[in-house]
């Protein structure tokens, strides 16, 4: 990857005929580059596709091709990136049905809204896994004739499709009114009965660990299983009979319906294994009773999972961040509190459930200033990014908590230039408040120039437009890539050094 040429191809400051000679040398990394460019105009869009076809699915997505720009003949790859976006002719996608390459195939029954016509062919494919991908996302119709498919690969997409049929979805999961599948991906490939060792040698082995078939293709079928289970098109009552199975992956599905009566709930919060109630601990459809004996569950996953629970009263969420590690993170049930909640909230006795608070980027500024002088370090380092905070004020809390919150102060988006110098001289340096300014839009060049010292800050440094030019030049040479290539995607870059980067 030539990290020069990336970088520039993304400069958003590179002119037109720039732009021009890169496309000329362009390869797939420079492309990407390219693609994203705001200014690249139609034309220069179609000699990209020409130079590097792979770019086309970008441009097709932005709306720089269309259909009378591609010949599907020579540029299928540009055709499906067509397709891909509804954009393409009907015809295509008739004559990529046939393709004899696999791959593209495949690619053509993802795509949506495909002519009745492509989608019979597609569905007789003598690839299961170019079947299965139509099943993806077929309609309903399409999705109950494959539900019925001899190959158990393309049951298992039909069960992740949210449009197929509940019956079909209930028959899936059950088994019941399907005529069994004939083949699946293991004995397809090997002798059965097969065992796939999850730690498999060989290298040329897909198959997925612990893939297995006796005839019955039991892991497959098992798979299909999970898939609809997760489906939320998947009727409840098809489902509920499996919050006592042995199986976890089939018990996890369920602790996060939003549709399944209380009892069951109460099933799934005896299973064994804590990510199952953790994921029923934050689902809002169980009931405050259940909520509450959650609450007291000894692993701190659970609890944990609990505190993002939208509905957890706000008692029990005191509670749970009182004796639970929760981070500092701004939780739905706080995300949500009322006017007098919040003041509630900025009084507690609780620093954490200050803290927690302190996350909210919306609090009235009386509230917002009130704790932002909280005697606590993990109250005001949450506070430190909200807006409206004055330059004194942030002032004053970095001169009484120091080092333990001056990263969040450089990330205030109304941090003065002034500061964030004042920031990037504490000796010794504070690596995160380092690379808070190095990304931060009121940087200075001689804020920025001691961002260099740190590895992590150098490239959001190296990339930022205050930069003196001289630095950013010398930059182009650094032994990061990731440096070369900010710098070179730096606006502040000389014009005629752009020139001479550009072959």
């Amino acid at each position: 990857m030539n990290s020069v040429l990336c970088g520039l191809a993304t400069n958003p400051a590179l002119l037109p005929d720039l732009v021009d000679r890169l496309i000329v040398v362009a390869d797939e990394d420079i492309a990407v580059s390219l693609s994203e460019r705001e200014d690249l105009t139609h034309a220069q869009a179609i000699a990209l596709v020409s130079r590097v076809e792979q770019s086309a699915g970008r441009l097709a997505e932005r709306g720089l091709l269309t259909a009378d720009d591609v010949d599907p003949g020579a540029q299928p790859f540009a055709a499906l990136a067509l397709l891909t976006e509804g954009a393409g002719r009907p015809a295509w996608a008739r004559l990529l049905a046939a393709d004899p390459i696999i791959e593209r195939r495949e690619r053509l029954a993802a795509c949506p809204g495909l002519p009745a016509e492509a989608q019979e062919i597609l569905a007789v494919d003598p690839e299961a896994r170019v079947v299965a991908e139509l099943a993806l996302q077929a309609t309903a119709d399409m999705a109950a004739r494959l539900a019925a498919h001899p190959h158990a690969e393309v049951r298992c997409a039909v069960a992740v499709n949210e449009a197929a049929p509940p019956a079909v979805l209930a028959a899936l999961v059950n088994g019941e009114g399907l005529p069994p599948a004939r083949r699946c991906l293991v004995c397809d490939r090997e002798e059965t009965p097969f065992y796939h060792d999850p730690d498999c040698p060989r290298l040329d082995c897909d198959l997925p660990p612990a893939a297995a078939c006796d005839g019955s293709h039991e892991s497959t079928v098992h798979q299909t299983r999970v898939n609809a289970l997760w489906n939320p098109a998947t009727p409840t009552a098809a489902v509920v009979g499996f919050a006592d199975h042995p199986s976890m992956l089939l018990r996890w599905p369920l602790a996060v319906r939003p549709d399944l009566p209380a009892a069951v709930y109460e099933r799934l919060a005896a299973s064994p294994e804590p990510g199952v109630r953790a994921a029923l601990a934050a689902n809002p459809a169980i009931g405050d009773d259940l909520i509450r004996a959650l609450a007291a569950d000894a692993d701190p996953d659970v609890r944990r999972g609990l505190a993002f629970n939208p509905r957890v009263p706000l008692e029990v969420l005191t509670r749970l961040a009182n004796d639970t590690r929760i981070g500092s993170t701004l939780l739905p049930r706080i995300a949500t509190t009322s006017r007098a909640e919040i003041e509630e909230l900025a009084a507690s006795p609780h620093p954490v459930m200050r803290m927690l608070l302190a996350e909210r980027r919306d609090l009235p500024p009386e509230i917002r200033d009130g704790l932002a002088a909280d005697l606590d370090a993990k109250v005001v380092k949450s506070i430190a990014p909200h807006p409206g905070l004055s330059d004194v004020r942030l002032h004053a809390m970095v001169q009484r908590h120091g080092v333990r919150i001056m990263a969040k102060v450089a990330k205030n988006p109304e941090a003065s230039p002034a500061l964030l110098e004042d920031l990037a001289r504490h000796g010794p340096p504070v690596r995160k408040a380092l690379r808070e300014i190095a990304r931060h839009p009121n940087a200075t060049a001689p804020a920025l120039l001691v961002c260099l010292s740190d590895r992590q800050a150098r490239p959001l440094a190296a990339g930022h437009r205050a930069l003196p030019p001289q630095a950013i030049v010398e930059l182009l040479t650094d032994d990061d890539w990731q440096v070369v290539e900010a710098a070179a995607a730096n606006p502040a870059l000389p014009p005629e050094v752009m020139s001479m980067l550009a072959p």
